[in-house]
């Protein structure tokens, strides 16, 4: 537990420091029409209160935005990705091509099956995508699929337990990924000038 209260003390002192330009640490990927209002919104909420920087289009971005730029860059940037699936999920272009560059950038995925089993999940052709975007996106949704991640029956589950594990499993990764870059500046020998 110590561990934990060091890391998220030392995470709002560099949040107050860099408020303006700091990556995001935790992107979040959702359908909005399915879970905006219920557990992305809450998840950015607790993460926020703990002193993380998370992504939430809704909260980080503002009008006038490029979306493409603006998405495109804070997942280039972010340290793990929370994916929360939905039944409407796979309808959305934008939902697909986030999945897919997160799995393509080789971030941390943290998925979350939300009223949806992971069975259920695949990007169907309606004519509107590239034949090489629909096998991007089924490729992302296959690497997904076989994650270990949270589920969810919003009809018979909590909206807290979600959020505070979903949570904590984003720390534990933040904190393990923390503890390899330590570990990678240990074994990296100084340069010697000469």
């Amino acid at each position: 537990m110590h561990r934990t209260s060091q890391f998220l003390h030392q995470c709002h002192q560099t949040r107050v420091a860099n408020r303006a330009n700091k990556p995001c640490d935790v992107f979040i990927n959702h359908r909005g029409i399915d879970t905006k209002r219920t557990v992305a919104t809450l998840l950015y909420d607790h993460l926020y209160r703990l002193n993380l920087h998370p992504f939430l289009d809704s909260k980080n971005m503002k009008p006038g935005d490029k979306l493409f730029d603006n998405i495109n860059g804070a997942i280039r940037k972010c340290k793990v990705g929370v994916a929360v699936f939905s039944p409407r999920y796979c309808e959305s272009y934008f939902c697909l091509h986030e999945l897919a560059l997160m799995m393509e950038s080789r971030k941390k995925v943290i998925p979350i099956f939300c009223d949806i089993k992971p069975s259920q999940l695949r990007a169907v052709d309606n004519g509107k995508c590239a034949m090489e975007d629909i096998r991007r996106f089924n490729w992302a949704l296959e690497e997904a699929k076989y994650t270990v991640g949270l589920t969810f029956d919003s009809l018979k589950g909590n909206w807290s337990d979600v959020v505070t594990s979903a949570s904590d499993n984003v720390i534990k990764t933040l904190i393990e990924m923390e503890g390899e870059k330590k570990m990678q500046r240990r074994k990296t020998p100084p340069i010697l000038h000469v």
